[in-house]
């Protein structure tokens, strides 16, 4: 199925800076929780992210990813996941799609 370019526009894809990670031990897989701050215009968003074999608690915070931000809010398990980090999938492992320099937050991705 081909996407068009009217629906590529409507992923709302933006940068967002790690700002706290805990731990999600009812995860069916390993998982932390994620706050990340998408600047003064979407706030702070939520998410789950399995990315425990790549990363470690410690190096999260400060880190900017990419995510999307106009997802239909999810449950997952206690957790209400508000956006969708982004990243290469081997197995796995997952790789954080992150902005090559720092960026403002809220940047959109296009």
């Amino acid at each position: 199925m081909d996407l068009s370019w009217d629906d590529f526009q409507k992923v709302d894809m933006r940068v967002g800076t790690i700002v706290e990670v805990t731990d999600f031990p009812e995860a069916r897989n390993p998982a932390f929780k994620l706050n990340i701050d998408f600047g003064p215009e979407i706030g702070v968003l939520k998410s789950s992210a399995q990315i425990t074999t790549l990363y470690g608690k410690d190096d999260l915070p400060g880190k900017q990813v990419v995510a999307v931000v106009n997802f239909p809010k999810k449950q997952i398990g206690p957790f209400m996941s508000e956006c969708l980090v982004l990243g290469a999938v081997d197995g796995k492992d997952v790789t954080l799609l992150e902005p090559g320099l720092n960026v403002k937050n809220g940047l959109r991705i296009s």
